[in-house]
């Protein structure tokens, strides 16, 4: 049964005021999140749609040399590699100053590195809407040029300006019109989030969850499930992207735990104080200046062959708005490691959050996972070297794992980055060091509804948390 447009919010008569918990959309996100069968499609026949989609379309990546890249180009003046038509984003070099003192009178660290920069505002859009009064979520089966196994689970709509506006002269973003711009009285979740810090320039994305009670035309590429469904896939390596894990965390969720270990002044005082003693200066320059990383024939990457490459690609893609392309990619060198430690406090669970510095935040500090790295740019060093519990994660027994996925970073820039991403129950002998508290996921959800207080990272941590805990109110 389709839910009636008259169920849905109404702007409130002049002088009228409304609710403004939002516990009608955490109720009914709670019920999603406790279903696990939608009405459209089972769950275990999800898998074999998107080898389905897979193999319906034809789908190619090549590596190629940065002369063979079309309507991109490295400038003349900077060396940055940037479009012809000024669209879409370049990848410019960044110098990073990073001081910790509450005057950037302490320790520092300084490096130069290669950077995304995409001034554009991005559009991450998943259509909901109830049948058998039931929240269901349209998912599109979207191939990106990175992705590992090409096609993953992604957001109805996944476009940067540039795409919507048809800058590449492609057919139209489907479904584009619920999102920009969104009916007010139909958003679920409507926020900017940034993307990696340490690969993109103050990059963001608009986050948007928006219900209808249309009848959504259907192409081949998408189907509705509901978040008990997609939860489960999260527990599958690559078949939910990026951008649909970040979106899917700033749902609204009901907070069951009684208190927390701080409360919501004391965390938002303590990471006050992070930002406030970070001071990191990012200063855009030539990408051609940049020290310590050399460019070839096929690849720009860092002397010492650690941390990431930038290099070009050819794609082919038949469901995709342009057909072909060419593009600059970025490379990760070797898998990442993404976790979380996680402890009760009180009966209540918490994971231990990192007040973690970038060169490409917006606002300096991001709340993120326990450990975010690589462990191969790491591993040749002394141990007193590594990033914070690290060793402990690494070394974890099966028995302490609560979570764990390896999930790869967005396809549409990023050429088969991937993570190891992991919820690790840590013993009573962990003591935060500074930069570090323990939070809960319910004081975590909270933030999301602000743009830049919680990293993709942690986001997707936080999605695969959140839904594998929702149940509805009373029980399911």
């Amino acid at each position: 049964m389709t839910r009636s447009p008259s169920t849905l919010p109404r702007l409130a008569a002049p002088g009228a005021v409304r609710p403004r918990d939002g516990q009608d959309h955490a109720d009914r996100v709670a019920l999603s999140a406790a279903t696990t069968e939608g009405a459209h499609m089972r769950t275990d026949d999800v898998r074999a749609w998107i080898a389905e989609r897979r193999e319906a379309n034809v789908f190619h990546v090549e590596r190629i040399p940065f002369a063979a890249l079309d309507e991109w180009g490295f400038e003349d003046v900077t060396g940055n590699i940037v479009h012809r038509s000024g669209r879409f984003f370049t990848i410019e070099g960044l110098h990073v100053v990073e001081a910790d003192g509450p005057h950037g009178d302490g320790p520092y660290r300084e490096w130069q590195q290669p950077v995304i920069k995409q001034a554009e505002v991005g559009i991450l859009g998943i259509l909901g809407k109830e049948f058998d009064g039931v929240l269901h979520f349209l998912m599109q089966a979207k191939m990106e040029p990175g992705n590992p196994n090409m096609v993953q689970l992604s957001p109805t709509v996944q476009a940067t300006r540039s795409n919507y506006t048809k800058a590449h002269g492609g057919t139209n973003v489907k479904l584009i019109e619920y999102f920009a711009p969104p009916d007010p009285e139909r958003v679920i979740v409507d926020v900017l989030q940034a993307e990696q810090g340490s690969w993109f320039l103050q990059k963001s994305n608009r986050n948007m969850i928006v219900e209808t009670t249309d009848e959504v035309r259907m192409w081949d590429d998408f189907c509705w499930l509901t978040l008990g469904q997609i939860a489960e896939l999260m527990h599958e390596d690559e078949t939910i992207n990026m951008n649909a894990r970040s979106v899917l965390s700033c749902l609204p969720y009901h907070d069951k735990a009684p208190g927390a270990l701080f409360s919501d002044v004391q965390l938002l005082s303590w990471f006050t104080n992070e930002r406030s003693r970070h001071d990191v200066r990012a200063a855009r320059i030539p990408l051609k200046d940049v020290r310590d990383w050399k460019q070839g024939v096929e690849a720009i990457e860092h002397v010492d062959g650690r941390y990431f490459k930038v290099l070009a690609v050819a794609v082919k893609g038949s469901n995709r708005e342009k057909v072909t392309w060419t593009q600059p990619l970025i490379e990760s060198v070797g898998m990442g490691l993404i976790a979380f430690l996680m402890r009760d406090f009180g009966g209540v669970p918490h994971v231990l959050a990192h007040a973690r510095a970038d060169g490409g935040f917006l606002d300096t500090v991001e709340l993120a996972p326990t450990v975010q790295c690589t462990p191969q740019n790491y591993l040749h060093l002394p141990a007193e070297k590594w990033p914070p519990f690290l060793d402990m994660v690494l070394g974890a027994p099966r028995s302490r794992i609560r979570y764990e996925a390896i999930h790869s970073e967005e396809g549409g820039r990023f050429l088969s980055v991937r993570a190891r991403y992991l919820a690790i129950e840590a013993d009573e002998t962990v003591e935060p060091p500074p930069g570090y508290a323990w939070v809960t996921p319910g004081q975590l959800t909270a933030l999301t509804r602000h743009g830049h207080y919680v990293n993709v990272e942690a986001r997707t941590l936080l999605a695969c948390l959140n839904a594998a805990a929702a149940q509805p109110r009373g029980g399911a």
